[in-house]
């Protein structure tokens, strides 16, 4: 789970290697990919809400 997280990561910021890319496309399990990265960029979005509320006081 792990190396997913990684490479969600590592792809949304737009340092993946084409090799790890490579990997990943090959292992067969886009599903676990797509949840990981919704659940990153929700986690992402609410961590910004957060500090919008703090800065705002």
């Amino acid at each position: 789970m792990w190396s997913v997280v990684k490479s969600v990561l590592a792809a949304l910021i737009g340092v993946q290697s084409n090799v790890k890319r490579q990997q990943d496309f090959s292992s067969g399990k886009p599903l676990i990919f797509i949840v990981t990265a919704i659940v990153i960029a929700l986690v992402f979005v609410l961590i910004l809400v957060g500090v919008a509320m703090v800065a705002a006081r």
